[in-house]
């Protein structure tokens, strides 16, 4: 399964251009806006600061954002499929052999994003302006975790699918809570809520799965 099918039609980027002009034109308008939103947040945010700050006419913006929900929308999806695409080459890559393992892979790569990717820390996948921004019917969490257990499964992970991914919207919104934390004061983020995220999410894994991820029942 692919991000664009995961995503499902209601993602705004399902009509990224593939001539590669317009392509660096829509990354140039995301870049512009993940740096307007770093500054002023997301409810501030207008399709005119993009504008102003891509060096684009306003016209420019519309062809690709109709509103500013949309350019929110494009940040966030554009973050959720970095996301996954380093998550998938670092698991397909890696030996990891444990749930705990992946997971606290995945903690990491999400940590590196709140320090990396101009604008993370304010959208991240769009949780923050709507919780079904990404995943449209959906919530953003549940489409993170389906993903993640597929993930796993690639792996050869025999788990039940929907307590596996229900465990992992639990980890999700467990970790996201003190990933945020600890970049509430420090840019490159507070090691010790970064450390706590990553105990707290492997405890849970381990008491629901047992020692090494291997499913219970």
């Amino acid at each position: 399964m692919t991000i664009d099918e995961l995503l499902g039609s209601d993602v705004l980027l399902r009509n990224e251009p593939v001539q590669a002009r317009s392509a660096a034109r829509l990354s140039s308008l995301l870049d512009a806006a993940a740096e307007v939103v770093e500054e002023v947040g997301y409810e501030r945010l207008t399709t005119a600061m993009v504008a102003e700050r891509a060096g684009a006419s306003i016209g420019t913006v519309y062809r690709y954002f109709p509103d500013r929900i949309a350019v929110l929308e494009g940040l966030s999806a554009r973050a959720f499929r970095r996301f996954l695409d380093r998550i998938t080459e670092h698991y397909r890559e890696s030996r990891l052999e444990t749930m705990e393992e992946r997971v606290s892979a995945a903690i990491d790569v999400y940590v590196d994003l709140y320090r990396t990717e101009r604008g993370f820390r304010v959208v991240r996948f769009g949780d923050v302006v709507d919780e079904r921004l990404i995943g449209g019917r959906r919530p953003n969490n549940a489409v993170l975790a389906e993903r993640l257990a597929g993930l796993a499964e690639e792996r050869g992970a025999r788990h039940d699918p929907e307590v596996l991914v229900f465990r992992l919207q639990v980890v999700i919104a467990l970790t996201e809570s003190l990933i945020h934390r600890a970049f509430v004061a420090n840019p490159r983020g507070d090691d010790a809520f970064v450390a706590e995220a990553k105990e707290v999410a492997v405890d849970y894994i381990r008491r629901h799965f047992g020692d090494g991820g291997a499913a219970e029942g």
